[in-house]
């Protein structure tokens, strides 16, 4: 039966990144098995599918803290500046990188690109091993190790699991982890756009009566669009050809980019904050979607997962002897605790805020964005937050 300190479970983006972390911390003294049950070049692989994420400027900090961001960087496009307004209404607010002395305000990579790239890193680390197609079925835990069956029959055992298998977690479901859902009622409908303008690096966040409409600067001058409307609009949307879906997103988006000229593959998905307040158990941690699942209206999922996933490499790394050792654990819960409660609290109270269409949050709104702009200060926690600067 094989032994490992650590068994990852899920390889996709907080997965991946978490095994390469513990490799570097160590500097490969840890023996780690990452279970995954899709090949990354596969097209049904959830976790690298064609959906593009923003990297914050906080993010990419951590990523080369662990020598990864070199890797990553030839395929990311920076985001210059961010442009946020409400459809019709005066208010907007202007964040640019140069007015903070930084060279991006973040990064947009392709979820396919990452995936391949760690990929060859994780084949190439002699102390990761990929169990590959492969994925949990049972979890059985004792004082000192977990002993985990795969789908396959094969059984290992490790001192600590870690759940990275997504928002419906097999592992949490095992160990009756209780989970708490808010259905914001909004769906999410995503897909590559291209402008007759150049982007330039500029991201735009747009606040519709249907809901927010974002557009992220990516390679070849594509945008990669966030488009969240209520259930009725987005199945509308999503049956429209071509021609009358970029119309009806001009229509929500306006004419900064020039004519929104072609569209890509659409895809759409339900928006449901999923939190599991508690992150760790016995010889058990929970990161990325399996701890929270967030609106990606301030894009904060991935970069939230990955100060997750940062914290608790470096918590393991400080028991080598036995990283499943509840001490650990119980620092990385503490560490993480007013982080994940803040940020979650903060995009859900954003998403009230601009999902709504009364008169009354379309002032508070504009008045909002119009203060953010004009007093710097009140800047500060959402800029924290959207550059990913937040204490880990």
């Amino acid at each position: 039966m094989a032994q490992y300190d650590v068994v990852i479970a899920g390889g996709a983006m907080a997965g991946a990144t978490l095994a390469l972390a513990l490799n570097h911390l160590s500097q490969g003294s840890l023996s780690i098995a990452v279970v995954e049950p899709y090949q990354v070049d596969h097209q049904a692989h959830p976790g690298f599918d064609s959906r593009s994420i923003a990297l914050s400027y906080g993010t990419v900090q951590i990523l080369d803290s662990l020598h990864l961001w070199q890797s990553i960087a030839p395929v990311a496009t920076p985001i210059k500046d961010i442009h946020v307004s409400d459809r019709g209404h005066a208010g907007m607010t202007d964040i640019y990188s140069e007015e903070l002395a930084v060279d991006a305000l973040g990064y947009v990579v392709e979820l396919a690109d990452v995936g391949r790239i760690y990929q060859q890193k994780l084949e190439s680390e002699a102390a990761i091993t990929m169990l590959c197609p492969e994925s949990v079925s049972k979890v059985e835990r004792e004082e000192l190790q977990t002993t985990i069956e795969l789908t396959s029959g094969q059984t290992v055992t490790t001192k600590l699991l870690v759940a990275a298998d997504g928002a419906i977690s097999t592992c949490c479901q095992q160990l009756n982890i209780s989970l708490s859902e808010h259905d914001f009622e909004q769906v999410a409908v995503i897909a590559n756009i291209v402008a007759s303008e150049p982007h330039q690096g500029r991201a735009f966040e747009r606040f519709t009566h249907h809901g927010p409409v974002a557009l992220l600067p990516m390679s070849d001058n594509r945008l990669s669009l966030v488009w969240c409307l209520s259930p009725e609009q987005a199945q509308k949307v999503m049956t429209l050809n071509d021609n009358e879906f970029l119309e009806q997103l001009q229509s929500d988006f306006g004419w900064r980019l020039g004519r929104l000229e072609k569209v890509g593959k659409r895809a759409s998905y339900p928006l449901i904050l999923r939190h599991r307040q508690q992150n760790i158990s016995h010889r058990f941690a929970i990161i990325g979607n399996a701890a929270q699942t967030l609106h990606p209206i301030a894009g904060q999922g991935f970069n939230l997962g990955i100060r997750d996933v940062a914290s608790l490499a470096e918590e393991l790394c400080t028991q080598l002897d036995d990283v499943g050792r509840y001490n650990g654990l119980v620092n990385f819960r503490k560490r993480r605790e007013q982080d994940r409660d803040t940020t979650i609290t903060l995009t859900s109270s954003l998403v009230h805020l601009f999902s709504n269409d009364f008169l009354t949050a379309r002032i508070g709104r504009n008045l909002g964005l119009a203060v953010i702009d004009n007093l710097p200060p009140l800047k500060g926690p959402l800029l924290r937050h959207t550059l990913g600067l937040v204490e880990r």
